[in-house]
């Protein structure tokens, strides 16, 4: 059981990239683009959970559901793969929104210059 939480965060990790693929929405729209800004969002994270971490407010606790392993004091190996999964499932979101918004504003302008 030690290892359930990363394992979930992995398979979520798998259904946003399914989705992502599917839809092409991210990766499979532009991979440069989107290894760019995962990278930088997933840089950031990591430097606030390091930031947090030095000032003493994130602590890793005991989960049972957890690996136990650590890059770092109060790091633990999960802590990583939940931002990479924060960071593409936020992208993801976004860029199907974004979509959706745009198809929604060009039927609005054809029904419009069709009256």
């Amino acid at each position: 059981m030690g290892a359930l939480y990363l394992t979930a965060l992995l398979v979520s990790l798998g259904c946003m990239l399914l989705l992502d693929r599917r839809f092409r929405l991210f990766f499979w729209r532009d991979p440069v683009s989107a290894l760019v800004v995962t990278a930088i969002g997933l840089v950031f994270f990591l430097v606030w959970d390091v930031a947090g971490i030095a000032n003493g407010i994130f602590l890793r606790g005991d989960a049972a559901i957890a690996t136990g392993l650590v890059f770092a004091p109060e790091l633990p190996i999960e802590e990583p793969v939940f931002l990479l999964f924060l960071v593409v499932c936020t992208m993801v979101i976004y860029t199907g929104t974004a979509r959706i918004l745009g198809r929604l504003r060009e039927r609005r302008r054809t029904k419009g210059g069709r009256s």
